[in-house]
């Protein structure tokens, strides 16, 4: 009995595997799996990770939920206060160019790229 039980031991221990060790750049705060992180941050958020700007870049769009309200200044919106529509953006952030209503009311034109 006593050999069977090391003998269970041992392909108990024969089983174990080292968990791969993590590559480490010298950069602090470098995380190689940042691009699957956000994407999934994204995803639970019901977000859409997509390509941004002219850059490219990944980043999580977000639908707004006071898309196309009615607004007169950018605190009446969860995002951007479109001035040509005077309405709520559908999603944030939101690129290029965009005529918006400032927290005063007064029109400006927001460029993000």
């Amino acid at each position: 009995m006593r050999s069977f039980l090391i003998m269970l031991a041992l392909v108990v221990l024969a089983g174990c595997k080292p968990e791969p060790p993590k590559l480490d750049s010298g950069l602090e705060g470098y995380d190689p799996d940042l691009v699957q992180t956000s994407r999934a941050a994204c995803l639970k958020k019901d977000g859409r990770f997509a390509p941004a700007g002219p850059g490219g870049g990944l980043i999580c769009y977000e639908n707004t939920r006071d898309a196309n309200k009615s607004c007169s200044r950018e605190s009446d919106c969860e995002g951007l206060c479109l001035a040509r529509s005077r309405t709520c953006a559908p999603v944030k952030p939101l690129f290029g160019c965009n005529e918006v209503l400032t927290d005063s009311g007064r029109a400006a034109t927001i460029c993000i790229d």
